[in-house]
């Protein structure tokens, strides 16, 4: 057997054992919490429209958590015409 098909023995293996656990325990083990920085720092904010939600995360939040808006962001005519010459 190659390394590569040991390692994906043992991955099948892991399943395995993960599978046999009461559903329970599968979803206590199977998400984790991660601190973000600005969105955990408050209980709760509330805002007067989208629009201010949008505002406020571009001015508060990391761009690496994903919640800017793209720095290019093209018309859909524009993206339609990409997709066409694809």
């Amino acid at each position: 057997m190659t390394a590569d098909e040991q390692e994906v023995e043992r991955f099948r293996e892991q399943c395995r054992r993960q599978m046999a656990r009461p559903i329970e325990e599968r979803i206590k083990y199977g998400f984790y919490r991660i601190y973000r920085p600005v969105m955990d720092d408050a209980p709760w904010r509330s805002f007067e429209s989208m629009q201010a939600y949008r505002d406020w995360c571009e001015a508060n939040l990391p761009e690496y958590l994903g919640y800017k808006r793209p720095k290019s962001a093209s018309t859909s005519a524009d993206s339609s015409a990409a997709r066409k010459k694809l």
